[in-house]
């Protein structure tokens, strides 16, 4: 077994790890999941499998496509009423599960508090519910006058055949509202990615370009991929407004449907969560001239980074100057709570397997710390987010993602923005990237074992053979992960913590650290299953 004392001088190979794990599968398990668990080498163009179907009976982690596109996208936005076409308990999977904050002015909507759906019943899965969902749609409308209601498709409707689309319509054209629907059923991705596709698309078609609202600020923007977690939004806006930089839309936390309508007219989109939100990035240079870049507020010394290079896109002497200002002030606090943290936990080891660029952006807060990554994954990543956007040429598109539209965006004449395409090819003599990323696996340390859609199984093997002091995931783990003595922290709602965005969120994030880890209590923990016999099986045939 792996001692801690032998990462002294560099992780140690985790080939036995890998082999142990394989050799409990079927044959044809065993190839197809070899290909999701790469041994890291940072100097190798290496390729790892991402982004197709779990294998059935294996306990994933990941979410539904419904829960990717009404969860995460549409979720944190809240002056549209979110109608789930389906039973109650699609609604409740998806409300407020991953504390996403908001904060309305006085008089203004704020539906996210509201759980609505259709409760499907067994009769209109044999008669259909499209009518039932007229009748939800003049009700909601009735009792709360929204300024749009979306409509989210779960399984059933899938398998049925209601049109939510043609509802749509034709409850526009009588309520006189934006109403459109998702095609969103569960099952019709390999997981929560398709999702996030989908509500890209329908809002770019539905949403945005709606309002041409006149120029609020000299520097306007949109921030996509930020869902406001614990308030890590109000920590981002608070630095922008310091700064001057006027924040028109975010996507989505924090956000209205309002603020996407006119984020059309912004000088620069930043990207965070690049897997979730990069569609719309990606439509609306296609379609505006708006250029994108990517960016990452978490972490101290990312943050500072990230308004530095938004800075230096609008070469304006007195908004550098503030915001160089306003990095070396929060940079004096970040500083003094991390030489009083990391003597304590640096040294300790880390595990993350979250979905987003989560297990990406995290391992410059642990970096900060001294706190080493021995390895991580994503849920639903793409090979992209592994490997960098590098390798989108040569992904291999499949049968799922086929299932998803894709839409043909034209340039729009009267609102294409010459003067920013001009901007941006000047920039990028000059050396300024825009729509790039490096990935995850670039930046791990060599024998770091990466691995997509990590499963049960593979997650006990995990905690046996490197011993973390932290495991970072979500809500499915957390319980399992704790029994074995290991705290975890969630990423996906943060335990009721947080902000752990910009400067002030990497300091609660330092301070929740040094009391996870600088504690005993963990090494307390017996497992419940420690002293009971094990249950071994064994395959006989080949599947």
């Amino acid at each position: 077994m792996v001692k801690k004392k032998e990462y002294i001088n560099g992780l140690p190979d985790p080939t036995p790890l890998k082999e142990e794990i394989l050799a409990r599968y079927p044959r044809k398990v065993a190839k197809k999941r070899d290909k999701s668990m790469v041994i890291n080498d940072p100097d190798a163009d290496q390729e790892i499998q991402a982004n197709i179907r779990t294998i059935p009976g294996i306990i994933t982690q990941r979410g539904c496509t419904y829960a990717g596109c009404k969860g995460v996208v549409l979720g944190p936005t809240r002056d549209i009423i979110n109608l789930v076409h389906g039973p109650i308990g699609c609604s409740f999977y998806a409300w407020l599960t991953r504390r996403n904050q908001t904060r309305p002015a006085e008089g203004e909507d704020n539906f996210m508090t509201y759980a609505f759906s259709t409760d499907m019943q067994d009769e209109n899965i044999v008669f259909g519910g499209e009518a039932k969902l007229k009748e939800a749609i003049r009700e909601a409308y009735e009792m709360f006058a929204p300024k749009a209601i979306g409509i989210f498709s779960t399984c059933p409707v899938g398998l049925i055949g209601d049109d939510v689309h043609s509802v749509a319509r034709d409850m526009k054209a009588e309520l006189g509202i934006n109403i459109f629907g998702f095609s969103c059923e569960g099952y019709r991705g390999v997981s929560q990615s398709a999702g996030h596709h989908i509500a890209n698309n329908q809002v770019f078609k539905n949403v945005v370009g709606n309002n041409d609202r006149p120029r609020k600020g000299k520097f306007q923007v949109n921030l996509l991929g930020e869902y406001n977690i614990g308030g890590d939004t109000f920590e981002i806006e608070r630095l922008f407004e310091e700064a001057g930089i006027e924040l028109l839309s975010t996507f989505s936390g924090n956000s209205t449907i309002e603020s996407m309508e006119y984020s059309h007219t912004a000088d620069l989109n930043m990207v965070m969560c690049h897997r979730s939100i990069n569609y719309i990035a990606e439509m609306m240079e296609e379609k505006y001239g708006i250029p994108w870049i990517k960016v990452n507020f978490i972490g101290a010394e990312s943050t500072a980074k990230s308004l530095k290079k938004i800075a230096d896109y609008f070469g304006d002497a007195e908004l550098t100057a503030k915001v160089d200002a306003i990095c070396e002030r929060e940079m004096a606090k970040v500083n003094a709570v991390k030489e009083a943290v990391k003597p304590k936990v640096e040294g300790k080891l880390a595990m993350m397997f979250v979905g987003g660029s989560r297990a990406h952006h995290y391992q410059d807060l642990f970096g900060e710390l001294g706190i080493r990554v021995v390895s991580a994954g994503y849920e639903f990543a793409h090979r992209d987010d592994y490997e960098g956007r590098k390798v989108i040429p040569n992904i291999k598109i499949d049968a799922d993602t086929r299932n998803i539209e894709d839409l043909v965006v034209s340039k729009d004449e009267a609102h294409f923005r010459d003067d920013l395409v001009a901007k941006k090819d000047s920039l990028e003599k000059s050396g300024y990237k825009f729509k790039d990323y490096e990935g995850m696996m670039p930046e791990m340390k060599k024998n770091s074992l990466v691995i997509d859609d990590v499963n049960h199984w593979e997650t006990e093997k995990l905690i046996e053979f490197y011993k973390p002091d932290v495991f970072c995931a979500g809500i499915k783990e957390k319980y399992v992960v704790q029994k074995y003595g290991v705290p975890l922290k969630q990423l996906h709602s943060y335990d009721y913590g947080g902000p752990y965005a910009a400067f002030e969120g990497a300091i609660n994030f330092y301070k929740e650290m040094q009391r996870m880890l600088d504690t005993k209590i963990w090494k307390l923990v017996d497992t419940p299953w420690k002293h009971e016999p094990e249950i071994v099986g064994s395959m006989t045939i080949e599947a």
